[in-house]
């Protein structure tokens, strides 16, 4: 599988300059040139590293990293113009795993890539689980939404894995109650709905989200959009 590369860069001739190398290296490469836009993608896409300018629409750089550190570790190399010693402190601290000056000879940035992608070798963030601002990890068990850490019980934690797991499946309360409660559970399926009830309280009505949506007459599913 190709590496997938995320360039979030204003300057679109020097983004495409890069894109082409990086291509031609055998990369899988997306562009961003506005902060928000770049922030999103890098929330929501399944990326093994992000190339970040500094000076960017809307968003700054720095801005961009520190709000992805909240809820991914995908490698992080800065691309700017600027060439301070206070910069390249503030990047590094902020959570970039390098950093390299405009102008630059592309084989630099190339090794730079390839060290970055051999320390952080196999992907951690390929198991976690996203919808909209939404991001479920099943290794550390946590679910932060918009960055901020939701405390699940373990019942509520296991039937949001499954819906995220099933997103954009209109899931019944039957199909729900068995892979969640298992086979042998007794109980009525309302308790899908209570549970349910229970998500809503502390993610859709907690952080003004639609997350989870109501099936009239079947079940339940989660979508990507709020």
């Amino acid at each position: 599988m190709k590496p997938k590369i995320l360039i979030i860069e204003d300057e679109e001739k020097f983004a495409r300059f890069v894109e082409m190398e990086l291509t031609y290296e055998g990369y899988e490469v997306s562009k961003a040139h506005h902060g928000r836009i770049g922030l999103e993608m890098a929330e929501s896409g399944d990326y093994d590293l992000v190339l970040l300018d500094v000076m960017l629409p809307g968003l700054s750089g720095m801005e961009v990293l520190r709000r992805l550190r909240r809820t991914s570790s995908v490698p992080v190399i800065m691309l700017t113009a600027r060439d301070s010693v206070m910069d390249k402190v503030a990047g590094l601290d902020s959570g970039a795993d390098d950093y390299i000056t405009k102008p630059f000879a592309i084989e630099e940035l190339l090794a730079r890539i390839r060290n970055v992608l051999r320390k952080a070798g196999p992907r951690t963030d390929a198991r976690k689980l996203r919808a909209g601002k939404v991001v479920l990890d099943p290794d550390s068990r946590q679910v932060l939404v918009r960055g901020v850490p939701v405390e699940l019980t373990k019942r509520e934690f296991d039937l949001l894995h499954y819906l995220l797991e099933n997103k954009g499946i209109v899931l019944s309360r039957e199909n729900i109650l068995e892979k969640v409660w298992g086979y042998d559970f007794e109980g009525e399926t309302n308790a899908v709905d209570v549970y349910i009830r229970f998500l809503r309280s502390k993610i859709d009505e907690a952080f003004d989200l639609k997350l989870i949506s109501t099936v009239r007459g079947v079940g339940y599913v989660i979508r990507d959009e709020e």
